[in-house]
């Protein structure tokens, strides 16, 4: 079994930073991707950025030049380091992973999520 723990969400005013974590633990050969995904209310969950396992990163055109992708491999963490935050960028965010329990078989597993308000 493997869980994702999520932290840093919060309300911060428009202009300002937030950084999310979130580290998998439990039976892991390899993660293939970790990365964040986002929600806003009326909306569907959309891909903020990316990891693979390769060190290739992407990012919604929406956040890229603002917000920042990195994992620190030996910790089984992914950080979202977000600068510049707008309103629009509230929304409940969830960490994602594709990971490798074993040597065979896949797992996608979601965070619980953390919600992110930018005020105006």
């Amino acid at each position: 079994q493997v869980q994702l723990v999520e932290s840093g969400g919060g309300l911060v005013q428009a202009g300002g930073s937030l950084r999310l974590s979130c580290a998998a633990s439990g039976s892991i050969f390899r993660i293939d991707f970790m990365g964040w995904y986002r929600q806003a209310p009326g909306k569907q969950r959309e891909l903020v950025a990316g990891s693979s396992s390769g060190g290739s990163t992407n990012y919604a055109d929406s956040v890229r030049g603002r917000f920042t992708v990195s994992r620190e491999n030996a910790k089984n963490t992914v950080y979202l380091q977000m600068n510049s935050l707008q309103p629009e960028d509230t929304a409940v965010y969830y960490c994602n992973a594709v990971i490798k329990p074993s040597l065979l078989g896949y797992l996608e597993v979601w965070g619980q999520g953390t919600l992110v308000t930018v005020s105006s």
